[in-house]
């Protein structure tokens, strides 16, 4: 069966990597922008929003015109989205837990896309030991209202997690990254603020993003088992 249609890591397409800067420029060109422009957080708007998702709804469309393993990409592509929708709601303070809901939906399309092989439950023990801690920590500094649903998200994220780093590759990278950007936003944003926090998180998060849509630009190859 074709790999693609598993969504298995293939080689990089390292012989077409000209085509593959200049599908990734625009990228690379909104993320100059949003670090360039640097809108201050305490003035949330459309002009700001527009700004901070146009990276990622880059990354989305750079996989649009790529062949094969549509399945795959597809997963990628929405999940980005939903990254998008909520980096969006982020801006505003008030839609905090819109963002969290859709950075949920991306990271349930992310699992889909991972798959379950090779499945590796040896990676969930040092998972735990660092989420359970960190989660139990950071609840302690959480308003009522939301416990719950970061609870929700954190078993999520951990999850996206082990199956980024059960699949390898860039990908192991890029989850590795979008974990360590979320919790640096969660601690800065209810536990303590954090020296340059926002350049931090974003900075890992458009990387994280990164590495994970070139697990996109794969060349197929058969599944070997």
């Amino acid at each position: 069966m074709d790999a693609w249609e598993e969504g298995l890591p293939g080689k990089p397409c390292f012989s077409a990597q000209p085509r593959l800067c200049r599908r990734l420029s625009p990228f690379f060109l909104t993320c100059a922008i949003y670090f360039l422009l640097w809108i201050p957080q305490d003035r949330p708007s459309w002009v700001s929003a527009l700004v901070k998702c146009l990276p990622v709804v880059c990354l989305a469309a750079s996989l649009q015109v790529e062949r094969g393993g549509r399945r795959y990409r597809t997963l990628l592509q929405g999940a980005l989205l939903c990254s998008a929708v909520g980096d969006a709601c982020l801006i505003w303070p008030d839609a905090f837990l819109h963002g969290v809901a859709a950075f949920a939906a991306a990271h349930l399309l992310y699992l889909w896309a991972f798959g379950l092989t090779p499945l590796r439950p040896g990676l969930l023990l040092p998972i735990a030991l660092v989420s359970v801690p960190y989660s139990g920590i950071l609840l302690l500094h959480l308003p009522t209202g939301m416990a719950l649903a970061l609870a929700a998200y954190s078993l999520v994220l951990a999850s996206v997690l082990w199956r980024g780093l059960a699949r390898g590759g860039s990908i192991r990278w890029g989850v590795l990254l979008f974990t360590f950007s979320d919790m640096v936003l969660a601690w800065d944003t209810f536990a303590q603020p954090l020296p340059h926090g926002r350049l931090l998180v974003m900075t890992t998060y458009y990387a994280a993003q990164f590495l994970i849509t070139l697990s996109g630009f794969q060349s197929p190859r058969l599944k070997t088992n």
